[in-house]
């Protein structure tokens, strides 16, 4: 225990800002309790949850603004096995990657180690902004993160140039960037993320904005894979085409958890119902230019992310002064019921990490910084 009491009148309303999962809205709790018996418990591959699905599969086109062709498929595994999807099914022979962080290196590492696979051009940068990949001769996918999870980086997605004379792929791991930053979905071919950031549900599946172009790969690969004496396997699991066709039929390959559809589903007519991908990032903005103004204001904090270009509008990452321990502040605000605004692990840093998605209020988020001043000036 801390001993420090921070006064009730200070306190945000919601004191989860979690870099994911995220806060869950009470709406959606409720979702969840109006499912049960109906839903919860029930086979996925009947019409209650089939509904639920289909219903995803309308809300995220509308969401997004999708164009004529591309299509929404969901799968079992979370983000992190669409990596390996992505290295069975969608790269053909190269990849360039950008390196700028945890996750876009273990994307990049699940390139390096697929054995039918040429070794990724990487192009990397230390953490704390981003590096984009180059044209590489003999590319066929160019691959990076919207948003780097672990230090609060945000990259821009447009095709690499000269990409479209070589008929590659552009793969985006938008996990933590899908619903709180801008996107032009045009731009991708596959853009993927979790549903537990910006959609506010729990993990365990995985999400993916297809082009045509990912979808007629994806079958090609296969069929090649399936010739006698092909190098390349793909497990029935990691197939692309199988979660599409299943995806298709409102349905997922293997049973999803249905807390995670519903849950989802609830977020995403909620924040179609505020105004869609234009209404979420601009409330994202909103939280985390609060974020940004206070740090760089601020005599023992300043944001991680030196370049303004780089900062990210739905994980905001602040580093403390050495007086300043983390872990002290970290366990003050836990002990008065902000939770879940440690930095990543493996980063290493005296730092804070703020989850800013839209189902957080801007105004608990200047509340949070209230309290975190009144923790430091009391330790």
């Amino acid at each position: 225990m801390s001993n420090i009491q921070i006064p009730q009148s200070m306190l945000p309303e919601d004191g989860r800002f979690g870099s994911g999962p995220t806060k869950i809205r009470e709406a959606q709790m409720q979702a969840l309790n109006d499912a049960f018996p109906s839903v919860i418990g029930t086979s996925h591959r009947q019409s209650p949850v089939k509904l639920i699905v289909a219903s995803l599969r309308e809300g995220l086109p509308q969401f997004f603004s999708l164009p004529d062709g591309y299509e929404i498929a969901l799968g079992n595994g979370g983000a992190s096995a669409f990596w390996e999807i992505a290295c069975a099914n969608l790269i053909s022979r190269k990849a360039a990657c950008g390196v700028y962080g945890s996750f876009t290196k273990k994307f990049a590492k699940s390139i390096e180690t697929a054995p039918f696979l040429e070794k990724p051009a990487i192009f990397e940068c230390e953490p704390g902004d981003y590096r984009l990949p180059e044209f590489t001769e003999y590319a066929d996918s160019y691959c990076w993160a919207h948003n780097e999870t672990s230090t609060g980086v945000a990259a821009p997605v447009q095709r690499v140039e000269g990409s479209e004379r070589q008929n590659a792929l552009t793969i985006i791991d938008a996990t933590s960037g899908a619903g709180a930053l801008p996107i032009d979905i045009s731009q991708t071919d596959a853009y993927y993320f979790s549903p537990q950031k910006a959609f506010g549900a729990e993990g365990g599946l995985w999400v993916s904005v297809l082009s045509p172009a990912a979808i007629e790969r994806a079958y090609h690969i296969e069929e090649s894979a399936s010739l006698p004496g092909a190098a390349r396997w793909i497990p029935p699991f990691l197939s692309l085409t199988s979660a599409l066709e299943n995806s298709r039929k409102n349905q997922t390959l293997n049973t999803p958890a249905l807390a995670t559809l519903i849950l989802m589903d609830n977020q995403v007519k909620y924040l179609n119902e505020q105004g869609g991908l234009q209404w979420a990032t601009e409330r994202c903005k909103r939280s985390a230019s609060i974020l940004y103004r206070w740090a760089e204001q601020s005599e023992y904090a300043s944001p991680f992310v030196t370049n303004p270009e780089a900062r990210s509008n739905a994980v905001v990452t602040v580093d403390l002064d050495e007086s300043v321990s983390d872990n002290a502040v970290l366990a003050a605000l836990r002990d008065n019921g902000i939770v879940d605004v440690n930095s990543y692990r493996k980063l290493g840093r005296n730092q804070l990490r703020i989850g800013v998605f839209p189902s957080v209020e801007p105004s608990d988020v200047r509340a949070l910084t209230e309290c975190i001043d009144y923790v430091v000036e009391h330790l």
